[in-house]
């Protein structure tokens, strides 16, 4: 199955997965496979028929779009867990068959699900349908970038010129390994302007960034992009956070004169050590979540903007972290929501939801998922500023993290990683 499906899919463009996928699947003993992805806000999942353009109805008239909450498909994609749906109506060949919902993760991303059909009901069959998903979202993965069909299935609505260039530049929604979880979103999809958000590793270290640029329009989309272009390059070459944040200041008054500035934090994580290291460019401060104690504001001399040369001293600060703790950064759209009537969403009811959820058990990305959807219920729906939130959990520093991080973002860890497990994900009975 495995092997005819990856031979497949150096020559296939993305439209061609689902019958691919169904058809090699067939000597695994699955009678069907169906593949739904998730769309950029998260709140559906919708049929990959072929066609590509939209979620129409499958060929069988299965659903071409399913909610992510309060369906099975949607508790697969959110728990990242095995989800067993009900028998399938008895017809010819499927006696006792029933539909499996099975996460599609790129290491902590999620792109979407599976359903599976078959007669099999065993550790090996379940094994088999984890290692589907995983080749299936790797070729998702590898395909969506060229690939006008995906943009279009997992979009619901008309996009920004400004969002069309954010999107194309923001990394992952999410990120995982032995050391770190890392979850990010951005509001108003398809409308944003000026917000960016930015992680990357290099070694033990891991970069966290956040940028809100001047105004609400297609200029502060592009000043964003110079500034997180600029970042990416200057941090490449092996510069501090100081000079990555001037040569930022340096590019948008080259590009702009004093007309545009952008504010931001610009972190440094030793996974090995817990250091956090931080320059604040006249931005929100960073927020420390601590167990389920509360939540800390980290302090340090802002200094000014970039882009607006005015001179201020910037200051290095660093924190010390505890294994388990959050580390927060966030723009204003977050907080300063508001109701018809008024009222902020506040800083308090932020990070309150965070703690409640962590407190739940949820998976860092379900977590932030859902705050997503509160803060823009908590608005009806139409913010008037753009809400970007990235949210680090250091793990610690042993490596042994890594089934921690899978449990903290619901993902599965291969055998050899789990003594007395199986390897794949664990099913979900709901």
């Amino acid at each position: 199955m495995l092997a005819g499906l990856l031979d497949a899919s150096h020559l296939m463009p993305l439209e061609l997965l689902p019958e691919q996928a169904a058809e090699h699947a067939r000597a695994a003993g699955f009678s069907q496979v169906l593949i739904y992805l998730g769309d950029l806000q998260r709140r559906w999942l919708r049929l990959l028929t072929g066609k590509g353009l939209d979620a129409g109805q499958g060929a069988g008239g299965e659903e071409g779009e399913l909610s992510m909450d309060g369906t099975l498909a949607g508790r697969a994609c959110q728990f990242g867990r095995i989800v067993p749906g009900p028998p399938v109506a008895p017809g010819p060949g499927n006696a006792g068959a029933r539909h499996w919902w099975v996460p599609l993760l790129n290491g902590a991303e999620r792109l979407g699900v599976l359903r599976v059909t078959t007669v099999v009901d065993d550790e090996r069959a379940q094994e088999d349908m984890s290692r589907l998903a995983s080749l299936v979202a790797l070729i998702v993965h590898s395909k969506h970038s060229s690939s006008d069909s995906f943009a279009r299935l997992t979009r619901t609505g008309p996009m920004n010129i400004a969002a069309e260039m954010q999107w194309h530049l923001m990394p992952p929604h999410s990120y995982a390994d032995g050391r770190v979880v890392i979850s990010a979103s951005m509001e108003p999809a398809y409308q944003t302007s000026g917000d960016a958000f930015d992680y990357s590793t290099a070694g033990d270290v891991v970069h966290l960034a956040i940028f809100d640029a001047m105004g609400h329009d297609t200029a502060a989309g592009l000043s964003a992009n110079l500034a997180m272009a600029t970042c990416r390059n200057t941090r490449r070459q092996g510069a501090d956070l100081v000079e990555i944040t001037e040569r930022i200041e340096e590019a948008l008054i080259e590009q702009y004169g004093y007309r545009r500035y952008v504010t931001g934090i610009q972190a440094d994580l030793d996974t090995s050590t817990g250091v956090l290291s931080w320059v604040n460019r006249g931005h929100h401060p960073p927020i420390l979540i601590r167990g389920n104690r509360g939540h800390t504001t980290l302090s340090c001399r802002p200094a000014h903007p970039m882009g607006t040369g005015l001179g201020l001293k910037v200051t290095v600060c660093q924190e010390q972290l505890q294994p388990g703790d959050r580390i927060v950064l966030y723009t204003d759209g977050i907080t300063e929501a508001r109701t018809a009537g008024g009222t902020e969403f506040g800083l308090e009811h932020f990070t309150d939801f965070i703690l409640r959820h962590h407190a739940d058990g949820l998976p860092v990305p379900e977590t932030l998922r859902r705050l997503t959807r509160a803060v823009l219920d908590h608005h009806d729906g139409r913010l008037q500023d753009d809400a970007t939130i990235l949210l680090c959990e250091w793990l610690g520093p042993a490596s042994e993290a890594t089934v921690q991080a899978a449990d903290h973002i619901g993902i599965p860890t291969p055998r050899s990683s789990r003594t007395g497990h199986g390897a794949g994900p664990r099913p979900v009975h709901g």
